[in-house]
């Protein structure tokens, strides 16, 4: 099988300033599954490298994966409209600004001229690469549908409150909402989404186009974490570690707020069993209040080794006030053992279920409800982080993942 990736971003093992790591792991998972260059499964990669890879980045990605990589120039408009400081013209545009790239006719020609049996796009604005090459085998990744986005934005109470965000968000609602219901519809073509609920907005948008939901794979799993005979999760004593992990961003504002809140004037009931860590930028506030309050707190800014820091704690608390799609920072917690506390947007489209896997809430009340079960039963709740572990660890495997996707050309 011969394979030809188009995407903005060069993929990487991790994300680099853009979503480098999912190309990179399907086609990693790709790979484990039987399916590398050993067995004739050429891939090559032609990629705009919008998050700046260096060269010896680039080569070293392209070891890992077996692949040839292109990169591409990047369209004189687009580079010129940054240079000259002229995106404030986009709102005038149709379309997102970037749903205008296509690729140079040159380059179109020579991977016709390849005879790929798939091309996959990844980048929701990349449509119209799509429609260059009618009569191959095509799926696009979005990985999310970002008219939902704004869509779910525009019901939010701090958008509401505030009339110039509210018209900013309405109107990338209709350029996305118009660009996604002209994407290709023909009988070659897959759209993927990494949200159920992105694949039924996308074809309520347009019910001809073939969507479908894909779970996003968990990327990396410190092996100690695992579940196996000899090691059991257990939470740390005499103080259970708990974990908010992601920048204190547009994302989180309004739920973090009030579970701060929350957690400040339960302090009394909390402080002797709980030490609690911020992850992430923008939390100084926050942790100013609950030390004031009586809390054991720790604020790291940025941990060069991600993973084995958070597996340092038992339990992840993802207030996330609005998204779409899943949520990485949420798989890599139930990927590593932690026991995840989090908002519907938080868990969705994660293989979880609440009370058996995971813990989902929707008032902060409720999570200091649940910070008591938790003391007076642990050991139900490390089942329950072991649970979650096991569903994310098999549901979203990247073999498994990488699989589902790729046999669109079996």
């Amino acid at each position: 099988m011969k394979t030809i990736l188009v995407t903005f971003v060069t993929p990487a093992s991790e994300n680099i300033r853009g979503t480098s790591a999912l190309p990179y792991h399907l086609r990693m998972g790709n790979i484990l599954n039987g399916n590398g260059n050993d067995n004739g499964n050429q891939s090559t990669i032609y990629t705009f490298n919008s998050n700046n890879l260096s060269d010896e980045k680039i080569a070293e990605v392209e070891r890992e994966l077996g692949a040839t990589i292109h990169v591409l120039p990047q369209p004189r408009w687009h580079r010129w409209m940054f240079k000259l400081h002229l995106l404030f013209l986009r709102v005038f545009l149709k379309y997102p600004f970037s749903n205008y790239i296509t690729l140079p006719k040159q380059t179109v020609e020579e991977i016709k001229g390849q005879q790929p049996d798939l091309i996959w796009v990844m980048g929701e604005e990349l449509s119209r690469v799509i429609k260059q090459f009618p009569e191959f085998q095509r799926i696009q990744i979005g990985p999310d549908t970002e008219s939902l986005y704004y869509y779910r934005m525009m019901g939010q109470r701090f958008v509401m409150n505030n009339a110039i965000n509210y018209w900013k968000c309405a109107l990338m609602y209709r350029k996305y909402a118009r660009m996604e219901r002209e994407f290709c519809t023909d009988e070659n073509f897959t759209y993927y989404a990494v949200g159920e609920e992105d694949v039924r907005h996308l074809q309520q948008l347009n019910p001809k186009v073939r969507a479908k939901f894909l779970r996003h794979p968990h990327y990396e799993v410190l092996k100690l974490r695992i579940k196996n005979e000899e090691l059991r999760l257990k939470f740390h004593q005499p103080k259970i570690k708990l974990l908010i992990a992601g920048q204190y961003n547009l994302y989180m504002k309004q739920d973090a707020d009030l579970l701060s809140e929350e957690l400040r004037i339960k302090h009394e009931e909390l402080t002797p069993y709980y030490v609690i860590t911020f992850l992430g930028k923008g939390w100084e506030k926050h942790v100013e209040g609950l030390r004031g309050a009586g809390y054991e707190v720790n604020h790291i800014k940025f941990a060069s080794g991600y993973i084995e820091e958070i597996c340092k704690h038992d339990i992840q608390i993802t207030p996330i006030s609005i998204g779409t799609g899943t949520k990485g920072k949420v798989l890599d917690a139930l990927a590593n053992g932690l026991l995840v506390i989090g908002t519907p947007y938080a868990l969705e489209n994660i293989a979880v279920k609440h009370g058996e896997s995971c813990i989902e809430y929707r008032q902060p009340s409720e999570v200091i409800t649940w910070l008591h079960e938790i003391v007076k039963d642990p050991k139900r709740f490390e089942d329950m982080a072991m649970a979650g572990q096991q569903q994310v660890l098999t549901l979203h495997n990247p073999t498994r993942i990488a699989s589902q996707l790729f046999k669109i050309t079996k």
